[in-house]
C-alpha cells in the first residue's frame, strides 16, 4: 500500500502503533498525490529506508486522507519530514532535498 514511492503508508488509525510506539526512530513523510516535490523525494526516501532499515523506519502519510494526524502536528506544507523518537517529534524538515543532505541532517539520530 503506497501513496507514491513504495514506502509503507501510515494513517490516522495506525499512526500511534506504527510511529509513536516504534522501537526505532521513524521518519514520516507527510505527502500528497498532487505534490511534485514529494515525488522527487520518494526515491531518496526509498534508498534511505533500504540502506538504514535496521536503524530508521521510513513511512509516509497522505495529508488529504489523514487530516487528524496532519493537523495534530501542524503540517502546513508538503513534503514535510518529521522524525519521531520515543513517541515524540525530534526533527522537522520541510521541502525536498538530495539524499546526501538528508543523511547529514539525520546523522545524529542514526
Amino acid at each position: 500500500m503506497s501513496v507514491i514511492s513504495g514506502l509503507d503508508e501510515v494513517t490516522d488509525a495506525n499512526f500511534e502503533a506504527e510511529v509513536l510506539r516504534a522501537d526505532l526512530p521513524v521518519l514520516v513523510q507527510f505527502t500528497a498525490d498532487w505534490c511534485g516535490p514529494c515525488r522527487q523525494l520518494a526515491p531518496v526516501l526509498k534508498d534511505i529506508a533500504f540502506a538504514e532499515g535496521d536503524r530508521l523506519k521510513v513511512v509516509q502519510l497522505d495529508v488529504d486522507r489523514n487530516p487528524g494526524t496532519t493537523l495534530a502536528y501542524q503540517v502546513l506544507s508538503t513534503p514535510t519530514l518529521l522524525v519521531f523518537q520515543d513517541g515524540e517529534p525530534v526533527r522537522s524538515m520541510v521541502g525536498a532535498r538530495p539524499k546526501r543532505k538528508l543523511l547529514e541532517e539525520l546523522a545524529d539520530l542514526l
